[in-house]
């Protein structure tokens, strides 16, 4: 059930990525979520995205520009080791409060609380006008490289604040999309650098069917949304997933997923 769930997720979210400022992650991470621990989870989708940027940096990696790679792409991946540290030790051992609901005990852990309010954050972005509207001049290039580096470590999400200090770097859409992947490609490559020292005990090699479905998907998803690649909108569609996914990330904070 699993696979086949992911696997849709992954194609639809491939999709729209090109075109509707969602993140792949930022939808992928939570449906993960679902049947995986937070830290599994962050590191399969990790591996999902990693391979879907490779893919998408053949078709546009080309059109970056090398200037913005430099001054942005540096301090994102050194920043994407930090938090992926950091996310590795988060201690889980201590729930960071309890509580209890109709009769049921509720242990919010740390990596969970930390990750819902993310989600959250990063959805939000897809809901409120003046963080849509957010731009960030030339002079913060290294600011939202490390900025949006960390976060990407972190918790696997990077793309919101990554656009909102490109597109004011006098970009063509081309460029803007072509500089994305290559820094989004060597972030995630970092990322998964990090996990890496963890997959073996966190049982990824039992989930590596579930991961090849889960690519295939996102990377079939990709090559459609290239060529779908216009000025489409999918306002309303954007506006529910994103309150989906803030209810789903405020369930996993509670701690009842």
């Amino acid at each position: 059930m699993e696979i086949v769930l992911i696997s849709i997720t992954a194609f639809a979210t491939a999709i729209l990525t090109f075109f509707s400022g969602f993140g792949l992650g930022t939808i992928l991470t939570p449906v993960f979520m679902l049947f995986f621990p937070v830290e599994l989870a962050i590191a399969l989708t990790g591996i999902v995205h990693f391979f879907n940027n490779i893919f998408k940096l053949i078709l546009v990696g080309r059109n970056a520009k090398k200037e913005v790679l430099l001054r942005f792409g540096i301090p994102a991946v050194l920043a994407a080791l930090l938090g992926s540290l950091v996310l590795l030790n988060i201690t889980n051992s201590i729930p960071l409060f309890s509580y209890v609901a109709f009769g049921k005990l509720y242990e919010v852990y740390p990596v969970k609380f930390i990750v819902s309010i993310l989600l959250i954050l990063f959805a939000s972005m897809d809901l409120i006008p003046y963080f849509q509207k957010l731009q960030f001049g030339k002079d913060k290039l290294i600011l939202g490289g490390f900025l949006s580096g960390f976060f990407g470590g972190l918790s696997g999400n990077q793309g919101a604040l990554r656009s909102a200090f490109l597109i004011k770097a006098g970009l063509s859409k081309e460029a803007l999309v072509g500089t994305a992947v290559v820094i989004s490609t060597f972030v995630d490559f970092t990322r998964l650098g990090v996990y890496a020292t963890r997959f073996e005990k966190s049982g990824l090699f039992e989930n590596l069917e579930l991961v090849i479905w889960a690519t295939l998907s996102a990377i079939t998803g990709a090559y459609l949304g290239n060529k779908l690649l216009k000025k489409v909108t999918l306002g309303f569609l954007q506006v529910l997933t994103a309150i989906m996914l803030i209810l789903m990330s405020i369930c996993l904070g509670a701690g009842i997923l």
